[in-house]
């Protein structure tokens, strides 16, 4: 198994060739998470509300252990666009210390920490807590091999390998949707057996990346890097890692005003990011082939080839947010009615998803941006816009939760989107006309 040159070639070939293994690895885990609200939504809203209040603990998690997987992208990408091999290997072993430290650290935090942060969200409801603890407690080792499965597929997508990280993903979501019901129902296991097949599934995906892994580089076990090289792997990475942790605080602190408004408004918001990841899932494959894209071509300072990759990239996102928008405005009732039979549940997830139709084409282009700046080393750019725009969800959410009551707090997220996409493009525009693309070196 070799690494994919993405400096040669048709633009829109090579960024498909990228994309299209991605967004297919996003669909297919978009098609379990999908399934996996389907029996779990069978159980009730309380069992939905409790995978939703733990799912906060887990997002931290995974914020924080994306500043090892952002860096180690950003300069294995650039190592390989230059051909730079021992630097190539240095920052792969690296990162891939560094994460083993991470996810270990998280595993035991998660299981020591989770129950007094279930009561923190102040759910008042005894089992939606209890179901929520006992997924933890089966997630918590579950993050160590899930670490690994983000940081392998983001250094396959590095190597333009993304059609084996999608083989991967995809014997992890089968075996996923196989062991699902099995433990849930014939066990009888309810929400714990949702966590225990995702633990059985990451652990093999892990394996496998890990078997395949050998092919495509090598690490090394033995040499003492320096200090050095971890805290400029950190601070890379940091920006996008801070911004992904507000991300999720900010989401924290919005459940506790939703719990306000009962179960049914906790399981709807659940429900509606699972449908909403449509979008995001799919868009997401154009953020990995763009950030590939752009590192390769950047390393190999290919500046036009870069704005080209730019543009085809916007295209396809742009038309696909529109089409998930109509979809989300004209049936919002009927996706809801997949995942949930209560009628209250249903009335807030619709809303839900009209609400935040209406900005799907501004996340795109946002999440686009995103990629783009990274691939080029720049990851403050799009963490700066994040944590601005993310905070105000706040302050926003408080003061249209007066007029419009839970629905206040879905026009916040999408006054959020609009804002985040419009600063990210014009950012890139200002950046592009300043020469960005036209340097030699950038500073991370």
């Amino acid at each position: 198994m070799k690494k994919v040159d993405l400096t040669q070639g048709r633009v829109v070939s090579v960024l498909m060739t990228l994309a299209l293994p991605i967004m297919g690895s996003s669909v297919l885990q978009l098609t379990y998470n999908l399934v996996d609200m389907l029996l779990v939504g069978a159980l009730g809203s309380e069992a939905v509300a409790s995978i939703g209040t733990s799912s906060f603990l887990i997002g931290i998690a995974n914020s924080l252990q994306a500043c090892v997987v952002i860096s180690t992208g950003i300069l294995v990408s650039h190592a390989i666009g230059r051909q730079d091999f021992e630097a190539q290997k240095k920052y792969l072993s690296v990162g891939f210390r560094l994460n083993l430290i991470v996810g270990l650290f998280f595993a035991i935090f998660t299981a020591l920490v989770g129950k007094s942060f279930i009561s923190f969200l102040n759910v008042q409801n005894e089992a939606v807590e209890a179901q929520g603890y006992a997924y933890l407690l089966v997630s918590s080792p579950m993050l160590v091999f899930s670490f690994f499965n983000f940081w392998y597929t983001r250094v396959y997508n590095s190597f333009g390998q993304n059609k084996m990280a999608f083989k991967i993903s995809t014997i992890g979501v089968i075996l996923n949707l196989i062991l699902d019901p099995i433990f849930i129902y014939l066990f009888k296991l309810g929400v714990l057996g949702a966590g225990l097949a995702t633990l059985i599934a990451n652990v093999v995906m892990t394996i496998c990346f890990y078997l395949k892994s050998r092919t495509l580089f090598e690490l090394d076990y033995q040499t003492n890097y320096k200090k050095e090289d971890y805290f400029k792997m950190i601070r890379l990475g940091f920006p996008m890692s801070s911004q992904r942790v507000l991300f999720t605080v900010v989401n924290i602190l919005l459940a506790k005003m939703i719990t306000t408004f009962g179960t049914e408004a906790i399981a709807a918001q659940k429900i509606g990011l699972q449908i909403e990841s449509i979008t995001y899932m799919v868009i997401g494959g154009l953020n990995g082939a763009i950030a590939s894209f752009v590192g390769q071509n950047f390393g190999a300072k290919a500046f036009e080839r870069i704005k080209q990759g730019v543009r085809v990239a916007m295209g396809i996102g742009i038309v696909y947010a529109l089409i998930t928008t109509v979809v989300f405005l004209v049936v919002p009732e009927q996706l809801a009615h997949c995942f949930v039979r209560e009628e209250e549940t249903i009335k807030i997830t619709a809303n839900y998803l009209r609400i935040v139709g209406v900005t799907q084409v501004f996340m795109a282009v946002e999440i686009i941006c995103n990629g783009v700046f990274v691939g080029l080393g720049m990851p403050k750019i799009p963490a700066t816009i994040s944590v601005i725009f993310t905070a105000a969800r706040l302050p926003m959410a408080w003061l249209f939760i007066q007029g419009f009551g839970v629905n206040g707090i879905w026009i916040s997220i999408s006054v959020s989107m609009l804002l985040k996409g419009v600063v990210a493009l014009s950012v890139y525009r200002r950046k592009e006309k300043e020469g960005i693309l036209n340097v030699t070196t950038i500073k991370a």
